[in-house]
């Protein structure tokens, strides 16, 4: 460490990742994550997030890029609470798969412990 405490938002948090091609069991307490992208309409972004709803899978983010592909298109990073293999998270990722142009699961992980 550098410099300690130098945020200008006690809350801030950074979060760092460790990337690998194995996958990760269950740890009972697990986020996904993925990123994908929708149709330029109206109702797209609602048509993307009715299937994590209706299989009762939450999310921790949702953040939107503008994508790379043309003007108007964005990307959307999500993170879900569960596991790939959680049946709620594949039964909603099974949906996602025939509604978005483009979906990428980047993978399952243990959530960090929350700081009190």
């Amino acid at each position: 460490m550098l410099a300690p405490h130098i945020e200008d938002d006690p809350n801030n948090t950074t979060r760092f990742w460790v990337l690998g091609r194995q996958s990760i069991a269950r740890s009972g307490r697990d986020e996904t994550s993925l990123v994908m992208s929708a149709h330029n309409r109206p109702g797209a972004v609602h048509a993307l997030l009715e299937p994590l709803a209706r299989n009762g899978v939450s999310m921790s983010r949702l953040e939107s890029r503008p994508a790379r592909t043309g003007l108007w298109e964005y990307l959307f990073f999500v993170d879900l609470e569960g596991h790939l293999e959680d049946a709620p998270v594949a039964a909603a990722l099974s949906e996602l798969r025939g509604r978005a142009p483009f979906l990428k699961v980047l993978g399952s992980y243990p959530a960090a412990p929350v700081l009190k």
